[in-house]
């Protein structure tokens, strides 16, 4: 596979961007399975093995998720260091070192004690690779890091004369093209010179046409200018005539909108007063109806519920106590009240959607 300027990476050795990301992301995947691996063992063998010796409450799982955490903790900052080529020093070295160590005593300390051989390499196996690859990780990431930063300077160095040459040929190209037109410019100006001598002979031409254009122009004009004027007398007339027209016909229809305004009017007055005489009828219908409810006095039996709330809703329009809407429709007090506080309920409805 060769780059973007031709080479192989065969040959340079040179790695791409992609390809240290992508190892990046192996490196730190499988040291995070890893991690993980070694925290289950941990909490499977190192756990029960820190509670044979301490008589805490859930002292093995705590202490085995911290050391382990320590350890991690170590781990994470190499790597993130790592990747800016940055070394933490003898301390963090020290802090990984120790933290890696209590977590191989903590796995193997049971098969140790037990003199289980077999017991102590398969327990050592998982933090072992742990603590190497904590190690080797780091100088991986630098290493490729270096040859990242080699690959990018070559490139740059590679654009850099790319660039360079693509300059001179560009100068090279501009100065034939100044060449060029300097000697366009030179046959323009004989051209000039030429058509210049030629556009005035051809203007002392037509100069002297143009006097005989305008002597024929001048006497058109004036034939144009009276034809004009007679046109414009003629249009004058016309528009004194249409105007008057639209005049009279205006004052038409002036007097057909007054006149039909004014039936209009005495339309709406005429609707106006029948309505008003509806409503005085209506009105004295309803306080005849009413009248005649409310003659009846006081009952010793309940009227039919219909003919009571008719009662109620008259007793209502006049403002009578509930009392007394109940001595005449025969029914109680509260039933009355209630049917009271429908009717007020009913009129401030009316009243807000009015």
């Amino acid at each position: 596979m060769a780059d973007v300027h031709g080479r192989s990476r065969v040959f340079t050795g040179a790695p791409s961007a992609r390809e240290v990301s992508r190892t990046g992301r192996v490196i730190t995947v499988v040291t995070w399975l890893l991690t993980g691996a070694v925290v289950a063992v941990s909490m499977s063998t190192a756990a029960p093995f820190i509670d044979v010796h301490s008589a805490g409450y859930a002292t093995g799982p705590l202490l085995a998720l911290a050391v382990d955490g320590c350890f991690i903790l170590g781990l994470q900052s190499d790597s993130t260091l790592a990747r800016f080529g940055v070394k933490a020093g003898a301390w963090a070295t020290a802090f990984r070192w120790v933290t890696g160590l209590s977590t191989v005593w903590l796995n193997i300390g049971d098969a140790a004690l037990g003199r289980d051989l077999v017991g102590v390499v398969v327990h050592l196996i998982p933090p072992l690779l742990l603590l190497l690859v904590a190690e080797a990780g780091p100088a991986w990431r630098r290493a490729m890091g270096r040859a990242l930063a080699e690959a990018t300077a070559q490139e740059q160095a590679d654009r850099d004369e790319a660039r360079h040459k693509a300059e001179q040929a560009a100068r090279a190209e501009r100065e034939e093209a100044a060449q060029a037109a300097r000697e366009q410019r030179d046959w323009e100006r004989e051209q000039a010179e030429q058509a210049r001598l030629e556009r005035e002979r051809q203007r002392e031409h037509e100069a002297a046409l143009a006097r005989e254009e305008q002597a024929r122009a001048e006497a058109r004009e004036r034939a144009e200018r009276e034809a004009r004027e007679r046109a414009e007398a003629a249009r004058e007339q016309q528009r004194a005539e249409r105007e008057r027209r639209e005049r009279e016909a205006a004052q038409q229809r002036e007097k057909e909108r007054q006149d039909r305004e004014a039936r209009e009017r005495a339309e709406a007055a005429r609707e106006q007063e029948r309505r008003e005489r509806e409503r005085r009828e209506q009105a004295e219908r309803a306080e005849q109806e009413r009248a005649a409810l409310l003659a009846g006095g006081p009952v010793t039996e309940k009227l039919p519920e219909p003919q009571a709330r008719e009662i109620v809703a008259a007793a209502v329009a006049v403002n009578l106590p509930v009392r007394t809407a109940a001595e005449l429709c025969g029914w109680s007090t509260g039933w009355v009240s209630t049917r009271y506080q429908e009717h007020r309920d009913t009129s401030v409805l009316e009243g807000a959607s009015a």
